[in-house]
């Protein structure tokens, strides 16, 4: 799970290290569609799953294309802000999908510490737009900052949004294989077009270009992500949730280490809110069991 986070940590600043040679709109593009044909081989040919039918025009189509939202909210946020900031707003999705998932589905009821950890993430948010001194740090390097962190805030909502529909509907019971594939064609075929149309299409290909795609496409898209939902079907998906957050910590610390992103202390004091929210939307799981296994061993009294 470190080992993902790592990697989804770095996803950010992959795309933009290499944004001045390929835009990141055809990035996402080029890598959706090689990913996506590795996952149809993995899942029909190796490991065989069984992919249910009747739901790729239906609730495949909308996660399909909430998917490509999320993306093309990504590529396009990273032309105006940070790599460290996309890093933590696209984190914001458990608190968009906990409000989903409370209007979709009378037995996702939030509880008072999820509502306080949707109150403090928006303090955090609220700090970081508009705290004394935000945007210090990113103007420099990202003068339309402002613009690039609403596009990641977007980009959590439509993840938010796409877990929704996904526990929603019979997308829950399809094999994760058929999702992913279908997220990544739909990605495929929105954004390469897009990205085409937006004059975003210029290719000039080095190193560094080919390097970045092939970890975009083969680690990031492929193997992260499959590994993700194997680790889904053995471990508590709670406990995976809480150290995912890992991620949003090691995107700002290697966006400031290979991008040399300055990281003011608006938004360094705004993103521990936001984290800490989302630790508790996130993680309610989690914490009654560390806290009922302290009160078992007699370290804690009863509440």
């Amino acid at each position: 799970m470190v080992l993902l986070c790592l990697i989804w940590g770095l996803q950010q600043a992959a795309m933009k290290s290499i944004a001045a040679d390929v835009a990141p709109m055809l990035q996402v593009s080029l890598r959706s569609g090689v990913a996506a044909v590795l996952v149809w081989v993995f899942g029909r040919l190796i490991v065989r799953d069984t992919w249910l039918k009747g739901v790729a025009l239906g609730p495949g189509t909308l996660v399909g294309l909430l998917f490509a939202a999320e993306f093309l909210f990504i590529a396009e946020g990273l032309r105006y802000t940070t790599a460290s900031h996309m890093a933590v707003f696209i984190y914001t999705a458990p608190m968009f999908a906990a409000i989903g998932l409370q209007l979709a589905l009378p037995s996702e009821r939030l509880t008072r510490m999820q509502w306080s950890g949707i109150a403090i993430a928006f303090v955090g948010i609220v700090i970081t737009f508009v705290g004394p001194g935000a945007g210090r740090g990113a103007s420099s390097s990202a003068p339309n900052w402002m613009l690039g962190d609403l596009l990641g805030l977007c980009a959590g909502a439509a993840w938010g949004v796409t877990t929704v529909i996904v526990r929603a509907t019979r997308l829950s019971e399809a094999p994760a294989t058929q999702t992913l594939f279908i997220q990544l064609v739909w990605a495929f075929i929105v954004l390469l077009p897009f990205a085409f149309l937006s004059g975003q299409s210029a290719f000039h290909g080095n190193t560094l270009v080919w390097a970045s795609l092939g970890f975009q496409a083969l680690v990031v898209c492929f193997f992260s992500y499959v590994a993700w939902f194997y680790l889904l079907r053995v471990y508590l998906a709670s406990r995976l949730g809480v150290l995912s957050f890992m991620a949003p910590m090691f995107g700002v610390a290697l966006g400031a280490l290979l991008l040399h992103e300055r990281l003011d202390p608006t938004f360094l004091a705004g993103s521990a809110f936001v984290l800490a929210g989302m630790l508790l939307v996130n993680g309610r799981e989690w914490l009654k069991f560390v806290f009922a296994r302290q009160r078992r061993d007699g370290k804690i009294g009863s509440v």
